[in-house]
């Protein structure tokens, strides 16, 4: 899928500009061939290792708008 291989490394930002992660994974759904959510990784030396268990899930209605980085319409609780 060319989406998923555009959009896997890109910075994820919050309505207010904080780097949230960098998406490394994505959620679809087979049947509707859709996007449902954006897996995040915390970036860094640990993650580049695979130490980084942290991960974070982001709906993908929360997303605004995808460029070089992805934005999305509120913060992350």
């Amino acid at each position: 899928m060319r989406v998923v291989e555009d959009i896997i490394g890109k910075e994820v930002l919050d309505s207010s500009a904080n780097v949230i992660g960098k998406v490394k994974d994505i959620e679809v759904d087979l049947e509707t061939r859709t996007i449902e959510a954006l897996v995040l990784g915390k970036g860094g030396l640990s993650e580049g290792l695979g130490l980084s268990k942290g991960e974070t899930i982001v709906p993908y209605d929360m997303v605004k708008r995808i460029g070089d980085k992805i934005l999305l319409e509120g913060p992350i609780e």
